[in-house]
């Protein structure tokens, strides 16, 4: 006898309290499991075979895990994306394109792989576990606790990911573009080729952006950099960019701030345009993002004893103790990125607003359009 007939012998049985009252223990339970075995079962199969599981567009991958950030992300599992994981160059013709051939027709290929597994702070038998890709987030989150940023000197994530790529054989996680896309190459599970001492336990980003130069006027600015009309600057797209280059259709960008910043790196007095509005926006996002995801990677940036942005070299052990976010010329002497131009107050107070949105002493800060001085502690700016 089926469930569904034994089920309606039942309930005519147990028309009444009294009949239900006759039933002894064995009948009750039988009727009480046949009743509730249709909601159980088909709460099981919510989601049916062959369902598409689908996403918001503003997710990042750590660990295989989706995390939301609230702005647009592009995966290397997208169209459009930049994949980081393929061993053969993207832009060289298809037929050109394998490793074998590519290694001898550039040099810095080395490698068929642009990143390897992270090692450091892992016992034997926990890379043993990792290292045919079984991350989980808590492994994870013992490992990363810096997170680097970058000028990337290529104008648009397009052009760095063909540099990184293509020609030095390096990779990152993430790509900033003009328009504010955030490109994803590689799961943050990866150790990266991007910051040097600090690759095993950062996840790093390039920013679209030309870098800082020791005189305000350079090819470089009167090429990628044009005054308008308006009195505001505008972003030159070089001719060689293809239109499918920015995700953005008629994308039209500009700095922050219309004049280049002077500031200190490194010791150096060096220009810089600021970075888009739209960057900001989601770099400010993604910080949040990662500082929520991993909780050894405070929301701050360097400072000196009075609270200041250091905008040098950190000293080894002051690096090897660090767990924040930092550029890249915190890491090594030789790099100046992400430049004396960047926001950092604006980054980090903001991000810390919306990881608890609750936090009253964090207040708002509102972006640089001018070039006014601000605090010392706001960037490298004098």
């Amino acid at each position: 006898m089926k469930s569904s007939e034994i089920l309606r012998l039942l309930l005519d049985h147990a028309r009444t309290s009294q009949a239900i009252r006759r039933m002894n223990f064995f009948q009750r339970s039988a009727l009480v499991l046949l009743t509730a075995a249709p909601a159980i079962i088909f709460s099981g199969c919510a989601t049916r075979p062959g369902t598409i599981s689908e996403r918001k567009g503003d997710e990042i991958v750590v660990a295989g895990k989706f995390i939301h950030t609230g702005t647009r992300v592009v995966t290397w599992m997208d169209p459009g994306g930049y994949d980081a994981y393929r061993t053969e160059r993207r832009f060289a013709p298809f037929e050109e394109s394998d490793f074998a051939t590519s290694k001898e027709k550039v040099k810095d290929l080395s490698s068929p792989a642009r990143y390897n597994l992270r090692k450091a702070g892992l016992t034997t038998n926990e890379i043993e576990r990792v290292r045919g890709g079984g991350w989980d987030l808590p492994a994870l989150q013992k490992v990363v606790d810096q997170f680097v940023l970058h000028f990337d000197v290529t104008g648009i994530s397009r052009q760095c990911f063909k540099v990184l790529h293509d020609h030095r054989g390096l990779s990152v996680h993430f790509l900033l573009d003009v328009d504010g896309t955030i490109y994803q190459t590689l799961d943050l599970k990866e150790r990266a080729f991007h910051a040097t001492t600090s690759n095993s336990r950062s996840i790093g980003i390039e920013i679209a952006n030309m870098g800082a130069y020791s005189t305000k006027t350079n090819d470089v600015f009167s090429k990628w950099y044009r005054r308008n009309d308006n009195g505001t600057t505008d972003l030159i797209f070089q001719d060689w960019l293809k239109p499918e280059s920015i995700l953005t259709p008629n994308f039209v960008g500009h700095p922050a701030r219309s004049e280049p910043v002077l500031g200190e790196v490194q010791g150096r007095k060096l220009w810089q345009y600021d970075y888009t509005p739209q960057q900001y926006e989601a770099l400010t996002k993604l910080i949040a993002t990662l500082c929520k995801t991993f909780p050894k990677m405070k929301c701050d940036y360097p400072r000196d004893a009075d609270g200041n942005l250091i905008t040098r070299k950190l000293p080894d052990d002051e690096l090897n103790n660090y767990e924040g976010v930092l550029g890249h010329y915190h890491v090594q002497t030789n790099k100046t990125d992400p430049g004396p131009a960047l926001q950092w107050e604006y980054l980090i107070k903001n991000a810390r607003r919306l990881m608890d949105p609750s936090d009253s002493p964090h207040q708002a800060v509102k972006l640089q359009t001018e070039n006014q001085s601000p605090k010392k502690s706001e960037s490298g700016t004098h």
